[in-house]
């Protein structure tokens, strides 16, 4: 099996347990891609992380007795370092060749409960008392792998992504254009659960609500594949329930931020969004322009193009997409 490669992933899909305790926390990225569709955390707007001591009593063995913070870095509410910290990474973006993806929660609560953390994804209590037991017998066993590696100064883990809809987080095509086509008018998040194995942090996509067209309506749904492949890995230990996530994806994400409405209007988040939209922009253009002639797509001009409003060049852009389509389904005629 081929995996992607997600460059210094947050804490909680490290996160791992004892006996004696628990990590617990939760973190908030910004995320990116390159070429091959690897992950990058591009910057961190929350984490925080706790140690959670269980009692040495008979009978309370997985009742928490203390918490020790262990990382506490957030800058969530503190609207001006966000708006630095977006403009640092589509900056990042940009420079490094990749494409801005998204923003991602994880939520480690080693499965002490009986309800979901993450906003969006709802589960019958048969499948988290499964993940909460399951969990236990890792801690008790000491079976968390050792995901994490460093090469030249990188932390890396190795990661796939599962589910009936995955492609709606792992595109398809084989350079930044054909992603950045996919991006560009996406919206929405897909939630789900990390388990580990031997190899890698696999994200098991529970539902989705992502759509790529602006008339697009998804409907909910659980992925009962993912959950019989969770269970199966588990019953044969060579899956470990590790983490909650919630991937919104494209600029768009942007939006879900707490304080997006105050710093929305911050001048050099505009001017870095705006070259952000010209960068992403340039690249589909250069995968549709040897395609069809500026004719055959509404007669629209390069350099009419970048003149025009964000709102236009989505309009644009799709009706380029459609009438690539249609020549395509003309050629194979």
């Amino acid at each position: 099996m081929s995996y992607l490669i997600f460059f210094n992933p947050p804490d909680p899909i490290l996160a791992s347990g004892t006996k004696e305790g628990v990590e617990l926390g939760g973190s908030k990225i910004l995320l990116s891609i390159d070429k091959n569709h690897n992950f990058h955390n591009e910057g961190v707007i929350y984490t925080e992380m706790s140690w959670a001591e269980f009692y040495h009593e008979e009978g309370l063995e997985d009742q928490i007795d203390t918490f020790t913070t262990k990382i506490f870095d957030s800058i969530r509410d503190d609207p001006d370092t966000l708006a630095r910290r977006i403009i640092e990474c589509l900056k990042s973006v940009m420079e490094n060749h990749r494409l801005f993806y998204g923003i991602a929660d994880f939520e480690c609560d080693a499965f002490l409960n009986q309800n979901t953390v993450i906003p969006g994804l709802k589960l019958n209590k048969e499948l988290i008392n499964k993940l909460m037991e399951a969990h236990k017998k890792s801690r008790d066993a000491a079976l968390f792998p050792k995901l994490i590696n460093d090469t030249k100064g990188l932390k890396k883990i190795n990661m796939s992504i599962q589910g009936l809809n995955k492609k709606k987080l792992i595109f398809p095509g084989v350079d930044l254009a054909d992603y950045a086509d996919k991006l560009h008018l996406a919206k929405g998040f897909a939630t789900g659960i990390i388990a580990t194995s031997k190899n890698a942090a696999n994200f098991f996509m529970m539902n989705d609500f992502i759509v790529f067209k602006e008339d697009e309506s998804p409907e909910f749904y659980i992925d009962r594949d993912c959950i019989t492949v969770i269970e199966v890995g588990i019953q044969r230990k060579v899956l470990f329930p590790i983490s909650w996530f919630r991937i919104d994806i494209g600029i768009r994400s942007l939006e879900t931020l707490e304080h997006w409405d105050v710093i929305k209007e911050n001048e050099k988040l505009q001017a870095v969004l705006k070259e952000y939209d010209d960068y992403i922009t340039q690249l589909i253009v250069k995968k549709y322009k040897p395609l069809a002639s500026p004719e055959e797509i509404g007669g629209v001009l390069e350099e009419e193009f970048y003149r025009m409003t964000p709102r236009e060049r989505k309009k644009t852009l799709a009706d380029m997409e459609e009438a690539i389509r249609i020549l395509d389904e003309k050629f194979k005629e």
